[in-house]
């Protein structure tokens, strides 16, 4: 039975200015959609961050429950194709966007963005892929889409110890490619080991302001931009792939067209939330098979409840957030919080 009301997330920008906080909704506060989910898990992205402290502008309606990405087991349904009882999922899609996401007891959702939750995942392990490990897994498929091999050498993973990064690198592994990690974080290189890197590397390794240098990666997936991005496909092997997933430091691209025209590299954009659902099914269909993590436990470095959300994008967005941050929102559906 679907309580009158249970606790969210939600986020306002009205008179009172951009706020966020927990709050008491009922299911006719929720956008439409054909499924109800009482929630088991979410997780924080860096987009939820931004959401959730008004430092991004990623909402498109007010107000509206946060969260990305949710989980959980269907309740109720006005379609056929989803039953009482079903584990699904859900990342992106509009959702803490431009309809109410998954920090909540209860979502509603739409049926055709969800997706039954695939043999060889539990709603936990889904959650600490979420969004994060959806992008790197995407990433992964459009480069071998366009024939990337790990002949052509290691792939290369900017912004290493972050969501998508972290998972990058056990997946890319996984996948059966040599993995260098970079990152700015010297004192996590026995983290970045543990999960898959053959090389841990400083942000030094992609500074160069050559618009093409010597050779040293395959490829790899950038989630910074910026100088580090046009560095990385500087140095990139002919006909390498790099995908660009993430804009962490800046938007800017001050590059050439040099490694495009000389080596055939690939600069492949990398953009999650609206995918189309075919792809979207191969790639949740991947990482419960020969893609999955390894290390997802090593990989969740937090659990966190609704009312901890606050200070776990403060700190995602300082920059002293590693791995991933899982939302368990179970206990307090248990116990009718």
């Amino acid at each position: 039975m679907i309580p009158d009301t249970f606790k969210a997330f939600r986020i306002h920008n009205d008179a009172a200015g951009y706020h966020a906080g927990i709050e008491r909704v009922s299911l006719d506060d929720l956008a439409p959609g054909e499924i109800v989910v009482k929630v088991a898990h979410s997780s924080v992205n860096f987009k939820d961050a931004l959401a959730g402290t008004g430092k991004g502008k990623i909402l498109r309606r007010f107000p509206l429950v946060g969260g990305i990405d949710v989980a959980g087991h269907v309740v109720a349904s006005t379609d056929a194709t989803f039953r009482e009882g079903d584990a699904v999922l859900v990342t992106g899609s509009g959702l803490g966007e431009t309809r109410d996401g998954g920090y909540a007891q209860y979502a509603r959702i739409e049926s055709r963005w969800a997706v039954a939750l695939p043999s060889g995942l539990s709603l936990r392990e889904s959650m600490i892929l979420g969004t994060a490990g959806f992008t790197a897994a995407l990433a992964l498929l459009r480069m071998e889409e366009n024939r990337q091999a790990p002949a052509l050498g290691p792939l290369a993973v900017t912004g290493a110890t972050g969501g998508v990064g972290s998972l990058a690198v056990d997946i890319f592994s996984r996948a059966g490619y040599e993995v260098h990690a970079i990152s700015g974080k010297p004192e996590h290189a026995g983290y970045l080991k543990a999960i898959g890197a053959s090389e841990i590397l400083g942000r030094d390794a992609l500074a160069t302001a050559r618009p093409l240098d010597s050779t040293r990666f395959g490829g790899g997936l950038d989630n910074v931009g910026g100088p580090m991005l046009a560095s990385l496909l500087a140095q990139t092997a002919a006909y390498g792939n790099v995908a660009s997933a993430g804009l962490a430091a800046t938007h800017d691209l001050p590059a050439t067209v040099m490694p495009f025209i000389i080596r055939g590299v690939s600069l492949l954009g990398v953009a999650s939330a609206g995918t189309a659902r075919d792809i979207r099914d191969e790639v949740w269909r991947r990482l419960a098979g020969d893609w999955k993590p390894r290390h997802l436990d090593r990989i969740c470095t937090r659990e966190a409840t609704l009312e901890q959300l606050p200070g776990v994008f403060d700190t995602m967005l300082a920059g002293g957030s590693m791995g991933r941050t899982l939302v368990n929102l179970r206990e307090a559906v248990a116990a009718g919080a």
